[in-house]
C-alpha cells in the first residue's frame, strides 16, 4: 500500500511539473538596416533570431503560426523526436504541405526524454536564413538534473549567415545557374555581423558577465551552408552536450560546429577582471578544391562587469579556414555520457545499409537559363531525391494515396552508374534497429569532396565510428560510450557509421544540412510503420495544411 501511495504521489508530482508552453509566431516582412543597407527580410515576430522557446522535459509545446509572408512556409523543430506527432515535424512535403500565404497552422508536440539545446527553423527554401530561433529544454528536476555543477548563468549564441539580397532570389539564382547559391555577405552572432566588416557601426552582440563565474554557452549553428570555428579570447571551454545529448566533459579552446548542430559548453570567466574579450567565428572550409567562400570573421563581445567603456576587446587567434586537424580533433574527440536513464545502445541490427552519397554534374535543364553547360546534382545511392508536389509523404502514406512515392530506396549503391531522380523511401518495421554507413564519395575531380552534416529527423542516433577514404568493414566501433547526435559530420571522401532504433511511426527525412545540397537531391526518407498499440500514428490535426 505504501509503495502504491508513493507511486501515485510521484505521478502527481510529474503531472504537476508538466506544462503547456504556448507561443504565437507571425512570419512576415521586417525592415532592417544591416551592413549599411536597408532591407526587407522575413522573420518570426520581427525578430532575428526569432523567439526562444524554453520548456521543461515533459512539457507540451504549442506554437500558433500565421504565415504573413508571400512564400509557402513550414517550421521544423530540429532535433525534437515528435513521438506520435509526426504531423508537427514541419519538413516541407515530407510530413506536411506548407502553410500557404495568409494561412495558419498550430504545431503541437510533447517533449519526451530530451533536455538540452535544440532549435527551430523554416524548412522551406532559403527562408531558414532568417526564420530561426533557439529551443531550450530544461531538466525536469531543474538545475539538479544537470550531470555537472549548475552554471551561474546561460548565454545563448546563435551563429548565422547574412545576404544583402532577398534569400528567395538567392535560391532562384542558384537554380538558374545550376551551381548552388552565391556566398553569403556576412556571418552573424545572434543576428548581428559584428565590428570586423567594412560597414562602420555594424551591430554587435555584447554580453556582460561576472568575474570568476561559470556560464553555460548554448551554441547553435543556424548558418545555411558553412561549418564554423568559434572562440572567446582568453577563455577555454568544457563541452558538456551536443545536439541535446550529454557528453563526457571535453576541454578545448575552440568549438567546431556544423549547420544544424548545437554545442553546450561551460566557460569560466577567469580572465583578467574588468576586461573585454571578443567572441569570434569564422568559416571552416573543408572542400578539397579551391572555391570561393565567406572568409570574414563575425564578432561579439564578452564584457566583465566593471570594465571601462573605452577598454579595447582582445581578439582570439582563430584557426585557419582550412585547419582540418583542429576540426577533426574536435569532432572525433567527443564521447557520449552514459547514464542509467538513457536509452541503451542496441546490440543487434535489423537493417544494415551502405548509403553512398555525393555531388556530380549533369546537363543543364531547360529552365536553367543562366547555366553554363552543366549543373550540379546530388544523390544518395544514385537516387536524387525529388520532393512530391501534390501530397506530403506522410499524408500519402496515412491515406494510402498511390503514385506519390516508391518503397525501393536501395540499401546499398546500385551497380549501374546512372542517377535516378525519384521519391524513394526505405521502409522499416516499428522498433527495427537500423545501422547506416554514410559514405562520402568524389564523383568529379573538378568538384572534389567536402564535409557533409547529415541530419536525421525523428530520432537521435549513436555515432559508432568514422574514418577517411573508403569504409573499412573491420573498423573498430565504439560500443561503450559513443556520442549521440541528430546531425553528424561525414568527412569529405570519408565515412561515418550511425545506429538508431526506429521506434516512432512516420516519414522521417535524412538529408544534408548544407542548404545548397537539399534542392539538388542529397536526401532520402525512412518510412517507419506502426507498431503495436499505443505506437500508432494518430490522424492529422483538423487545421493541417492542405496542398494546393
Amino acid at each position: 500500500m505504501a509503495m502504491l501511495v508513493a507511486l501515485v504521489l510521484a505521478l502527481c508530482a510529474t503531472m504537476a511539473r508538466a506544462a503547456v508552453v504556448e507561443h504565437n509566431f507571425t512570419v512576415g516582412g521586417m525592415n532592417i538596416s544591416q551592413l549599411c543597407m536597408d532591407s526587407v527580410i522575413y522573420t518570426a515576430n520581427e525578430q532575428m533570431p526569432g523567439p526562444t522557446i524554453e520548456a521543461t522535459e515533459g512539457d507540451t509545446v504549442v506554437v500558433h503560426v500565421v504565415n504573413d509572408s508571400p512564400y509557402p512556409l513550414s517550421l521544423h523543430w530540429h532535433g525534437i523526436f515528435q513521438l506520435l506527432s509526426g504531423w508537427a515535424d514541419g519538413a516541407h512535403m515530407i510530413t506536411e504541405c506548407p502553410i500557404q500565404p495568409s494561412g495558419n497552422f498550430t504545431y503541437r508536440f510533447n517533449i519526451t526524454g530530451q533536455e538540452g539545446t535544440l532549435w527551430w527553423h523554416a524548412h522551406s527554401s532559403l527562408l531558414r536564413a532568417t526564420v530561426y530561433g533557439a529551443l531550450i529544454i530544461k531538466p525536469r528536476n531543474g538545475t539538479d538534473g544537470y550531470p555537472y555543477k549548475a552554471p551561474y548563468g546561460e548565454i545563448p549564441i546563435t551563429l548565422g549567415e547574412w545576404w544583402n539580397k532577398n534569400v528567395d532570389d538567392v535560391e532562384k539564382d542558384a537554380h538558374l545557374t545550376g551551381l548552388g547559391p552565391e556566398v553569403s555577405d556576412a556571418l552573424t552572432i545572434n543576428g548581428k555581423p559584428g565590428d570586423q566588416t567594412s560597414c562602420r557601426g555594424a551591430g554587435i552582440f555584447e554580453v556582460e558577465v561576472e568575474y570568476n563565474q561559470t556560464y553555460l554557452l548554448r551554441i547553435i549553428n543556424a548558418a545555411v551552408n558553412v561549418e564554423l570555428f568559434f572562440k572567446v579570447s582568453g577563455h577555454n571551454f568544457t563541452v558538456v552536450a551536443v545536439d541535446a545529448s550529454y557528453t563526457e566533459p571535453y576541454a578545448t579552446d575552440v568549438i567546431v560546429i556544423a549547420p544544424g548542430q548545437t554545442v553546450d559548453a561551460l566557460m569560466t570567466t577567469s580572465a583578467t577582471p574588468e576586461g573585454r574579450y571578443y567572441m569570434a567565428a569564422n568559416v571552416f572550409e573543408s572542400k578539397t578544391v579551391q572555391i570561393r567562400f565567406n572568409n570574414g570573421t563575425v564578432t561579439g563581445i564578452v564584457t566583465y562587469k566593471g570594465a571601462a567603456n573605452g577598454t579595447a576587446p582582445s581578439m582570439p587567434a582563430m584557426p585557419a579556414p582550412t585547419d582540418v586537424v583542429a576540426a577533426g580533433r574536435f569532432y572525433w574527440s567527443l564521447r557520449g555520457l552514459v547514464r542509467p536513464v538513457d536509452p541503451p545502445l542496441p546490440t543487434t541490427v535489423d537493417h544494415s545499409m551502405l548509403v553512398e552519397f555525393g555531388v556530380d554534374q549533369e546537363p543543364c535543364a531547360p529552365d536553367q537559363t543562366r547555366c553554363g553547360g552543366f549543373a550540379l546534382v546530388a544523390f544518395m545511392n544514385r537516387n536524387s531525391f525529388q520532393f512530391p508536389k501534390n501530397a506530403s509523404l506522410l499524408q500519402a502514406s496515412f491515406d494510402g494515396v498511390p503514385g506519390v512515392y516508391t518503397e525501393d530506396f536501395p540499401s546499398s549503391p546500385p551497380p549501374l552508374p546512372g542517377i535516378r531522380k525519384a521519391t524513394a523511401v526505405k521502409r522499416v518495421n516499428h522498433s527495427d534497429v537500423v545501422e547506416v554507413v554514410l559514405q562520402s564519395r568524389a564523383y568529379s575531380s573538378a568538384l572534389g569532396t567536402e564535409n557533409h552534416p547529415i541530419h536525421l529527423h525523428g530520432f537521435n542516433f549513436f555515432v559508432l565510428a568514422q574514418g577517411l577514404g573508403a569504409f573499412d568493414p573491420n573498423a573498430t566501433y565504439n560500443l561503450v560510450n559513443p556520442r549521440v547526435r541528430n546531425t553528424v559530420i561525414v568527412p569529405g571522401g570519408g565515412w561515418t557509421v550511425i545506429r538508431f532504433v526506429a521506434n516512432n511511426p512516420g516519414m522521417w527525412f535524412m538529408h544534408c544540412h548544407l542548404d545548397a545540397h537539399l534542392p539538388l537531391g542529397l536526401a532520402m526518407v525512412f518510412e517507419v510503420l506502426n507498431g503495436p498499440a499505443p505506437n500508432i500514428l494518430p490522424p492529422p490535426p483538423e487545421d493541417f495544411p492542405k496542398c494546393y
